[in-house]
């Protein structure tokens, strides 16, 4: 006969979980949060020091630099400036630029810290009103302990999904408390901050469900959801914004000619994130799954995620981002049934923090050491008001070197379908952005840079493997020198 199950697994599934609190908004005036603030605000700022070292972490934040200019010269999103990506983070740069000048991502740095301590005060505020106050600053503080827990590219840059997050959680927080109109403004803004944070919305609705929704409450959260979207459409340009956001990334998301470089930085990624988890991972998957905790919505929330980091095939470190915030309700669910843990789970997840910390501190930054003497040659042979094309994937390089790009299509890969590693038969011109070809050819005999970098050193989109960019070389360029295998090119006949 089986064993009777012991005496402590008896009471963890007789536990409940206390019934929500009567908080509504945290208010910084009541004494829990005029103590858990200060303590969450030092802890953001600790935690992202060392996303101020140096100008930039990764290409993502050069591109966004480089269309925060393009927007502030005239530029149009998604017709002269475009990108796979929604809106709102690039209309955030520019408008820190248009504030604080674009020599520095300063501004969007403080932006992270505050966009992290926003996270964990929603997550502190929905862990408080369900589980108590205990609860609620473990939600918060871990939160902010496993947010760094990637590569530094990765966790400390101020991207996409860093300014995705407080919107997630921001609409769990207004689902939790039947806010539907608000929570679908904020799955709204998590999509337009980058699109798979709408994955938050299957959470949302099915609170809505478990609500006992009216229609009334089904049309308050379909408004809320739509309206800022169809805004967004309507303020760029509404064709445009369907094909560069939803439609056309069909070959980008193809698994294909990627497969064993993309698994295997899928299973490190995740064994990194698991690292950064350690300290909560084990009592959630010892308790949820057995304790009535009515946490349902949360385990929704973290599926979502994990879908959303599965869409694409990609894998990248920074996908792993939205995952976080489930993942530190879930630890403060499971450490509220067993409070005996709880002390060790944080000191493991401060520990693994450090660890990260001095990771992000220390860590030697060559790709961004070779941006950087590309953009002073660059500027040492070009004048300021004279056209550059970078053929690589290193867009931070013409914000360095502070020239105007002479595309709009910022990168190779939006040309080849070169990304993340993708090395098989899907790269190539006849993989890139339907409809890209013609356009690049047709600004680069309208405006011929002077400066042309060949940046690709041996990848499969180099200029040799894509013809009509080989011609055109041939034809109007010279090879004036090497710079750490980058080929730079002048004009043949300037005065032509």
């Amino acid at each position: 006969m089986p064993a009777a199950p012991s005496a402590s697994l008896r009471s963890v599934r007789a536990t409940r979980v206390p019934g929500p609190r009567t908080e509504c908004v945290p208010d910084l005036r009541d004494p829990y949060w005029t103590r858990l603030f200060p303590l969450l605000a030092a802890l953001a700022c600790a935690t992202r020091l060392p996303s101020f070292r140096g100008p930039l972490w990764n290409p993502d934040e050069g591109y966004l630099a480089v269309q925060a200019r393009l927007l502030a010269d005239g530029g149009t999103l998604y017709e002269t400036v475009v990108d796979r990506k929604p809106p709102l983070v690039p209309w955030l740069y520019a408008g820190a630029f248009a504030l604080f000048g674009d020599d520095s991502l300063l501004p969007l740095k403080v932006l992270a810290v505050a966009a992290q301590l926003l996270t964990a005060v929603l997550l502190a505020s929905i862990a408080r009103r369900r589980w108590g106050d205990r609860a609620g600053r473990t939600a918060g503080v871990l939160h902010l302990l496993i947010s760094i827990g990637l590569n530094p590219e990765d966790a400390q840059a101020a991207t996409f999904e860093i300014f995705m997050l407080p919107c997630t959680a921001a609409a769990m927080w207004c689902a939790d408390r039947r806010r539907w109109g608000a929570a679908g403004a904020a799955v709204a803004c998590a999509f337009l901050a980058k699109q798979t944070g709408g994955a938050v919305l299957l959470p949302v609705c099915w609170l809505l469900w478990r609500s006992g929704a009216t229609r009334g409450d089904v049309l308050r959260l379909a408004a809320g959801l739509s309206a800022p979207v169809v805004a967004a459409a309507l303020l760029t340009d509404p064709g445009g914004f369907l094909f560069w956001t939803v439609t056309g990334s069909g070959a980008y998301a193809s698994f294909t000619g990627s497969e064993l470089h993309v698994l295997g930085r899928g299973l490190g990624n995740t064994a990194i994130l698991a690292a950064a988890c350690a300290g909560i991972v084990p009592p959630v998957v010892r308790v949820l799954r057995i304790a009535r905790t009515g946490s349902a919505d949360l385990w929704l929330w973290l599926a979502s995620a994990v879908a959303a980091v599965l869409l694409g095939f990609h894998f990248f470190g920074h996908y792993y981002l939205q995952l976080m915030p489930p993942l530190a309700l879930l630890g403060a669910a499971a450490l509220q049934i067993l409070p005996g843990r709880a002390a060790r789970a944080v000191t493991v997840s401060a520990c693994a923090s450090a660890l990260f910390l001095a990771w992000g501190l220390l860590a030697p930054r060559p790709e961004l050491a070779h941006a950087t003497r590309l953009a002073a040659v660059v500027q040492a042979h070009t004048g300021p008001g004279d056209r550059v094309l970078l053929w690589g994937i290193h867009p931070e390089t013409y914000w360095l070197a502070r020239r105007a790009p002479a595309s709009r299509y910022l990168t190779a890969g939006l040309l080849t379908n070169y990304s993340g590693g993708r090395n098989g038969p899907g790269v190539g011109e006849k993989y890139g952005v339907a409809g890209a070809w013609p356009v690049f050819r047709a600004e680069l005999r309208a405006h011929p840079p002077a400066l042309v970098v060949d940046d690709s050193q041996g990848k499969p989109y180099a200029p040799h493997r894509v013809p009509s960019l080989h011609r055109i070389l041939a034809a109007g360029y010279r090879p004036l020198l090497t710079v750490e295998g980058a080929v730079f090119y002048v004009r043949a006949d300037p005065g032509a």
